[in-house]
């Protein structure tokens, strides 16, 4: 096992919005959540790499939500 510690995107605001199914502090998914420290570093890449568009797409939804 490596002693580097798994990269994370947790910003420590942990908040699901129950529409979106997103944490809105590090908008990962439930799933995600919960599977975190079983993705290999490949896998977790890919989700990271995934995070500001989604970021950017929930808050574009919210602010049409709010006109």
């Amino acid at each position: 096992m490596s002693d580097q510690p798994i990269k994370t995107p947790c910003v420590k605001v942990c908040f699901v919005d129950p529409k979106a199914e997103l944490c809105v502090g590090c908008f990962r998914t439930m799933e995600e959540l919960g599977r975190w420290t079983r993705y290999n570093d490949a896998e977790r890449s890919e989700i990271l790499a995934e995070l500001p568009e989604r970021e950017d797409a929930y808050r574009a939804e919210r602010a049409a939500r709010q006109g």
